[in-house]
This record gives C-alpha cells, sequence and structure tokens, in this order.
C-alpha cells in the first residue's frame, strides 16, 4: 500500500482477557521502544456503535462539505452526548492498560485528551504549510505541555489512537520510529529538532517542513532524513490501539481518495504531572453551550 515496503508494517497484537489486558511484552515495547499497537482492548459492539454514530456525524467523503471539514478539533469530544464515546473514554480495560504503562494505580490518572477526529482523503493538498496530508515526523509534547519530557525511563503520560477504521480501505497509516535502546541516535537528548520547537516555525506538511528545515538547520536535515527512513507503519483494524507517547517521533501519512478515517485521540497522564495541560475546551465550558451534558 502506498508504495509501502511489506517488512515496514507492524501488526497489532492481542490484548489478554481478563482486568489486565496488556502482557509483559506490550508494557515493554511501549516502556521502551516508544509504542505498542494492540488489539482486543474493547469488544467489537462498542467500536462498531461508536463508528456507525461518528460516522453519521461527519460528511460523506467525496462531498464538497467534506473538504471544508476540519481534521482536527472536531466536536465530538469527552463529555459528549454519542455514549460510546464517553464508554470508551473510561473503559476499564483502558485504564487498566494505561496505568500499567505508566505504573501508577487507576486512581492516580487524570485524562486531559478525548476527541473523535475525522480525515478525509483528498486528491491534492489545500491548507499549504499547514496541511496535515502527508505530515512532517513529529513529536507531541510541544502540543500538551510548555515543558520538555522528562528523561525517557520517566514517562509522564500516555497517548493512545483508537482506530474505528480499517487500513486496507483507507490508507492513511500512521508512521513512528521505533527506540531502539538508550543510545539511539534518533532519540537524542533533549528532543528539539522539529519544526514547532523553540524559534522553528510550526510547519505540518511534510515537503514544506524539511525544506524549511534544511534551511534553518542544514546540518541536521540528514539527520531527519534517517527518521523517515526508519519509520514502521501501523496496519492498523478497527478497534486496535496505538500506545505511544509524547516523546515518539511519528506522524501521520496520505490516504486513499475519497475515503474517511476516524479515530479517538486520547489521553492520559500522572496525577502529578500537573503541567500537561488539557488538550480541548474546558469541560467546564460545556456548561454554557447549547449542547451542555453536564446538567
Amino acid at each position: 500500500m502506498n508504495g509501502i515496503a511489506a517488512d515496514r508494517w507492524l501488526e497489532a497484537t492481542s490484548a489478554r482477557a481478563g482486568d489486565s489486558p496488556l502482557h509483559s511484552e506490550q508494557i515493554a515495547s511501549w516502556r521502551e521502544a516508544g509504542w505498542a499497537l494492540v488489539s482486543g482492548i474493547f469488544d467489537a459492539a462498542l467500536i462498531n456503535a461508536l463508528r456507525h454514530a461518528a460516522t453519521e456525524k461527519f460528511p460523506a467523503p467525496g462531498t464538497a462539505a467534506a473538504g471544508e471539514t476540519a481534521d482536527f478539533g472536531s466536536d465530538l469530544v469527552f463529555p459528549s452526548n454519542i455514549p460510546e464515546l464517553n464508554a470508551l473514554t473510561l473503559h476499564p480495560r483502558l485504564l487498566s492498560a494505561v496505568a500499567s504503562l505508566l505504573g501508577q494505580p487507576i486512581s492516580g490518572l487524570r485524562l486531559s485528551q478525548s476527541d473523535l477526529w475525522p480525515k478525509y482523503g483528498r486528491q491534492q493538498k489545500s491548507a499549504g504549510a499547514l496541511d496535515n496530508m502527508d505530515q512532517r515526523i513529529h513529536v507531541d509534547y510541544p502540543n500538551h505541555t510548555l515543558a520538555h519530557p522528562a528523561e525517557w525511563h520517566r514517562p509522564e503520560a500516555v497517548e493512545m489512537i483508537v482506530y474505528l477504521s480499517d487500513v486496507d480501505a483507507c490508507g492513511g497509516p500512521t508512521a513512528f520510529v521505533p527506540r531502539e535502546g538508550a543510545d539511539d541516535p534518533a532519540y537524542r537528548w533533549p528532543i528539539v529538532d522539529s519544526p514547532g520547537i523553540a524559534d522553528l516555525d510550526y510547519v505540518n506538511d511534510k515537503a514544506q517542513a524539511e525544506a524549511y528545515f534544511a534551511t534553518e538547520r542544514p546540518a541536521l536535515a540528514d539527520w531527519r532524513a534517517r527518521l523517515y527512513e526508519r519509520e514502521r507503519y501501523a496496519a492498523f483494524k478497527p478497534g486496535d490501539v496505538l500506545f505511544y507517547r509524547h516523546d515518539t517521533w511519528h506522524r501521520g501519512t496520505p490516504m486513499k481518495s475519497d475515503t474517511l478515517r476516524l479515530v479517538q485521540n486520547i489521553t492520559f497522564r500522572r496525577a502529578d504531572c500537573e503541567w500537561i495541560s488539557t488538550l480541548h475546551v474546558g469541560w467546564a465550558w460545556k456548561a454554557y453551550r447549547r449542547n451542555k451534558f453536564l446538567e
């Protein structure tokens, strides 16, 4: 798919049954390599119901309305009038998985993001430097916190992409760079070599970002090129969860034209990491809105 070599795809591994869904190997992969792609956290009925409810909220792919729909920042955020979105956000097995990754009790977790995003496959880019059809490789911590992440062995939060679509139908696999040990040059310290960090302008489109980076940091252009060479791709199915981190190199890739991909993005932080922000509009503001859910 999309010219990606077969050996660069990564399939999900199955979760365990019961209250502790992650295997020790999955926990170790997240803690050491920065990722774990897991199937079977949720039952299929919940995923199917959420996908159906969310699909009805967005325009059909290929329509003019779809072209005007923002991929980021939809109105489908927790708490929602879609009960399945709420159920998935606080699903006991998901909470248990996050707790095991962070080495915290569930009571020591705090939700800082839960929103459902559409992404449409398009034939051409339309948002200039901010276009997300083919993203530059990046880390997410500047979106979530003003502070640089702590040392790798002291993770502060778990980011998740819960896929509601099938990569075979829509394309757009998430690309990421697995960390290869403490001396991996891709994960040198501090993590600052990406557009949007410090004095570097935010440029989202891959081609424009790398051209900008080559101008601003020419000595590091080859280093960033090697990040792309090491990318692996999530071969996701509906219900799969990509657990990753604020300091994992990753990006979005092009989708098939006139398709819709739905994902729910969720972040939990450690309760003591109060510098990690709530990503979307404060939930208390729901009380002022016509679609209030906190009565």
